[in-house]
C-alpha cells in the first residue's frame, strides 16, 4: 500500500512534539487499560482460584493453573492480532485517512473469525494430547480434558472480541474496552459462583462451571463489542460496513502486522508453557519439599507475578498507540520521551505492587487455599523474582514500543531467537543436581529472565541504531 498523501514534517515547532506525552496524558489512556487488564487476566482468575479451592478437590487448584498457562498462550495470539489492527488503524487514524481505518476494520474482523474458529477447533480435539505434553498426573488430564474442551467454544468470542477492540484501541480509545471488561467481569463473577456451587436454580457443575462461565462472559463481551462498534454514531466517519467485499490487500496489511506480533507472543508465552512442564517434572522428582508442593509454589509465584506486571502490561498497550498515532507525523524526539516515562511509571507501580504481595504473602496464599503449605517456600522466593521482573517488564515496553513503530519483525525475531535458546538451556539447568530445592526451583525459574535481559539490550540498541523509523505500513 503506498502512500499518496502528504505526511506532514517531523518535529513540528510545538514543544509538546519534542517533550512526548506528559505524565498525566499517559496516566489517563493507563487508568482504562490498567482496570481492562486488571479485570481480564488477575482479579476473575484470582477469584476463580478461591472458588475452585472451595471445593476440597484433590488437584483442582493445579490443574486451573497449569490450564491458565495455556490459556495465556493463546491470548498472547489474540494480542497479537489485536495489536496488528492497533498499529494498521492507529497509523492511519493518525494522518487522519479514515475510511481506510474502517475497510480495515471490516476486513480484519472476518479473517480473525476464520483464525478464533480453527484455533478453537483444535484446542477442542487436541486436549487430551496438549495435557500428555505438560507431562502431569493422570487425575489432573482426567480433570483438564473436559475443562479445556469447554473453554475451547470461548476461544472463538476471545478471537473477534479482541479484534474489535484493537480497532478502539487504534482511534485511542480505551474507556470503552474498559466498562467491556466491567460488564465481562460482573457477568463472569455471577455465572463462576452460580455454576460451580449450583446457586440460583443452576447445577452445581463444579470445576467444569468455570469453563462455562468463561464462555459466557466472551460471548457477552463480543456482543457489547460488535453492537458498540458497527452502530456507535461517532463511528460514522469510519464508513464501517460488515457485510461488503473482503478486500484482500487489507487483510493482507493486518497479517504483515499481526504474524510477526502473534510469533513473538506466542514465542515468549510458550516459554511459559515450557517452564510449566519442566516444574512439573522436577515435582515428579523432587522428595525435598514434595513434588506438589513444587509445582504449586510456581503456580502460586506466577499467579502473584501476573498481577504485579499487570500495570506494565497495561503501559505496554498505550505505548503501542501512542507511538503508532506520532509514527507517520516522524515525532522521533516524542516518541523516545514517551518511551522513557511509560519505562518509569511502570517500575515505580510493579515494584509497589511486589512490595505489597511480599509483606501480605500470607494473606494472598490463603485467598489460594494454600497458605500451609506453600507460605515459606513461596515468601522466600519472592524478593528474587521480584528483582527479576525488572527484565519482564523492560523488554514489555521496549517490544510494544517497537510494534507501534510498525517494526514488528524485530519483536519477532528477537523473541523467536532468544526464547528458542532459552528452552534447550532451561532444560540442561532442570538436570544439574542441587541440594536445595530452592536453589533448583530458582535456577530454572531465573533462566526465562535472563532471556527477558538479553531481549531488553538487543531492543535497546535496535532504538539507538535509529533503523526503527524506517518501518511503517506506508511501505509495505
Amino acid at each position: 500500500m503506498k502512500n499518496t498523501a502528504h505526511v506532514p514534517t517531523p518535529e513540528a515547532s510545538s514543544a509538546s512534539n519534542v517533550s512526548g506525552e506528559s505524565y498525566s496524558a499517559i496516566l489517563r489512556y493507563f487508568y482504562p487499560e490498567f482496570i481492562t487488564s486488571l479485570i481480564l487476566y488477575s482479579v476473575l482468575n484470582l477469584l476463580d482460584i478461591y472458588f475452585i479451592a472451595q471445593l476440597n478437590v484433590a488437584s483442582t487448584y493445579t490443574t486451573l493453573g497449569v490450564t491458565n498457562t495455556l490459556f495465556h498462550f493463546i491470548t498472547k495470539i489474540a494480542e497479537g492480532l489485536s495489536v496488528g489492527m492497533v498499529v494498521v488503524c492507529g497509523q492511519y487514524n493518525g494522518v487522519h485517512k479514515y475510511k481506510h481505518v474502517g475497510r480495515a476494520v471490516t476486513d480484519s474482523f472476518w479473517a480473525t473469525c476464520v483464525i478464533g474458529g480453527c484455533i478453537a477447533s483444535l484446542l477442542y480435539g487436541g486436549a487430551y494430547i496438549i495435557y500428555g505434553f505438560y507431562d502431569v498426573p493422570q487425575e489432573m488430564i482426567e480433570l483438564g480434558v473436559p475443562f479445556l474442551r469447554l473453554r475451547a467454544v470461548g476461544v472463538f468470542f476471545h478471537f473477534v472480541y479482541f479484534a474489535l477492540i484493537g480497532f478502539l484501541r487504534g482511534i485511542k480509545n480505551t474507556k470503552v474496552p474498559m466498562i467491556f471488561s466491567v460488564i465481562g467481569a460482573v457477568v463472569f463473577i455471577f455465572f463462576d459462583y452460580a455454576l460451580v456451587f449450583g446457586k440460583f436454580g443452576f447445577a452445581a457443575l463444579e470445576f467444569q462451571g468455570s469453563a462455562l462461565a468463561s464462555v459466557i462472559q466472551y460471548l457477552v463481551m463480543f456482543i457489547g463489542a460488535f453492537v458498540y462498534v458497527f452502530i456507535e454514531k461517532e463511528h460514522s466517519k469510519y464508513a464501517i460496513k460488515l457485510f461488503t467485499r473482503v478486500r484482500w490487500h487489507n487483510v493482507r496489511d493486518l497479517v504483515h502486522m499481526s504474524w510477526p506480533v502473534v510469533i513473538d507472543k506466542a514465542s515468549l508465552a510458550a516459554s511459559q508453557i515450557w517452564l510449566t512442564k519442566l516444574m512439573a517434572g522436577v515435582a515428579k522428582a523432587n522428595s525435598c519439599v514434595g513434588g506438589a508442593t513444587v509445582l504449586e509454589s510456581f503456580v502460586a509465584i506466577k499467579d502473584i507475578e501476573r498481577f504485579s506486571i499487570l500495570p506494565a502490561i497495561a503501559l505496554a498497550q498505550v505505548v503501542t498507540f501512542l507511538v503508532s498515532n506520532d509514527y507517520l507525523l516522524q515525532r522521533w524526539h516524542s516518541i523516545k520521551n514517551t518511551i522513557k516515562k511509560t519505562l518509569l511509571l511502570s517500575c515505580s507501580m510493579v515494584f509497589g505492587l511486589f512490595f505489597i504481595f511480599y509483606v501480605s504473602s500470607g494473606k494472598i496464599l490463603y485467598v489460594m487455599g494454600k497458605q500451609n503449605v506453600l507460605t515459606p517456600f513461596v515468601v522466600k522466593l519472592l524478593p528474587l523474582v521480584s528483582i527479576l521482573v525488572f527484565f519482564d517488564l523492560l523488554q514489555l515496553i521496549l517490544s510494544a514500543a517497537l510494534r507501534g513503530a510498525g517494526d514488528v519483525k524485530t519483536v519477532m525475531w528477537v523473541r523467536l531467537v532468544v526464547c528458542g535458546s532459552f528452552i534447550p538451556a532451561s532444560w540442561v539447568v532442570s538436570f544439574l543436581h542441587f541440594n536445595s530445592s530452592y536453589l533448583q526451583f530458582i535456577s530454572i525459574y531465573g533462566s526465562l529472565y535472563v532471556a527477558n535481559a538479553l531481549m531488553s539490550l538487543l531492543y535497546v540498541y535496535r532504538f539507538k541504531s535509529g533503523a526503527w523509523k524506517k518501518q511503517s505500513i506506508e511501505g509495505s
